[in-house]
């Protein structure tokens, strides 16, 4: 059923982003990947191209430049893809950040919260009526298990005040996936357009690549109780391909399953409340 269809990829050239791209390559889709650096994004795509023994389409690949930490990046990027694409069948983000100290964003937000949340937020919104014209159309957003414990800090989103905590910044985001997932599918329901999330599970990758080096050396110590990317996207492969999620909507899923959610996580006015936030916060609001 994937075959032929449109896929939008954020954080597609590395990791787990990468490994559903070969995936859904594999099946036949159309995959274009969102990245910041061009040299990067055309080694990515030739790699795709060799691991998905991809030989008669050098198309069925291709890429869009982004700075997903900046809305108006974002803007463009959504600009683009509409303007060069007339439909839009499957949108995976993907891409997050963990950081250790406290930055802000371009647009003066933290980072964290800016690029893990907000970046996925505002592109969505901006390409869903292409999706809904699309339909049967699928949205799919990278959580983590990290959120569990979590909250939404609606008096301090930003950890403006106070000893920055860069696991508790990520954790937050996180939650802010699930919330997003759910508001959305209250949102776009019987459209056609479904939205889900998941857990991928502990995945080594490069996502304290930048951190202090004791964050660093945690990671080479648990990197052998870690999954390859690869099968950390095999989630993420089933709900953009599989016929078995065909009208469903608003879950969270782990190792292909989904899975009850419960306290923060489940919270319809927590998350009607963060999407609230997140409209002030990029100047988006959907006319109704």
């Amino acid at each position: 059923m994937i075959e032929d269809k449109i896929c939008l990829i954020t954080g597609g050239t590395s990791g787990i982003g990468k490994e559903i791209a070969i995936g859904l390559a594999k099946m036949k889709a159309n995959v274009v990947l969102v990245g910041r650096d061009k040299v990067r994004c055309e080694a990515t795509v030739e790699e795709i191209h060799k691991n998905a023994s991809i030989t008669t389409n050098k198309n069925r690949v291709s890429y869009l430049l982004a700075d997903l930490s900046s809305q108006k990046s974002v803007k463009q990027l959504a600009k683009k893809f509409l303007d060069n694409y007339e439909s839009l069948d499957i949108l995976i983000n993907n891409a997050g950040v963990f950081l250790s100290k406290h930055l802000t964003t371009v647009d003066g937000i933290e980072y964290t919260f800016s690029v893990n949340h907000l970046a996925p937020f505002l592109l969505t919104n901006l390409l869903l009526e292409r999706m809904k014209s699309s339909s049967p159309s699928r949205i799919i957003t990278t959580s983590s298990v990290a959120h569990k414990g979590a909250r939404i800090n609606f008096d301090n989103l930003q950890f403006e005040g106070g000893r920055y905590n860069g696991l508790q910044a990520y954790r937050q985001s996180k939650l802010a996936n699930i919330l997003f997932t759910l508001e959305l599918a209250r949102r776009t329901k019987e459209s056609g357009v479904i939205s889900n999330c998941f857990h991928p599970g502990g995945v080594r990758t490069n996502l304290v690549h930048s951190s202090p080096w004791y964050y660093r050396l945690i990671w080479v110590f648990i990197s052998p109780f870690l999954v390859s990317p690869k099968k950390g996207a095999d989630t993420g492969v089933y709900l953009a391909s599989s016929p078995k999620v065909d009208g469903i909507t608003g879950k969270y899923f782990v190792k292909r399953k989904s899975i009850d959610l419960s306290g923060p996580a489940n919270d319809p006015n927590a998350a009607t409340r963060l999407w609230n936030i997140s409209e002030e916060l990029t100047g988006y609001t959907r006319k109704r």
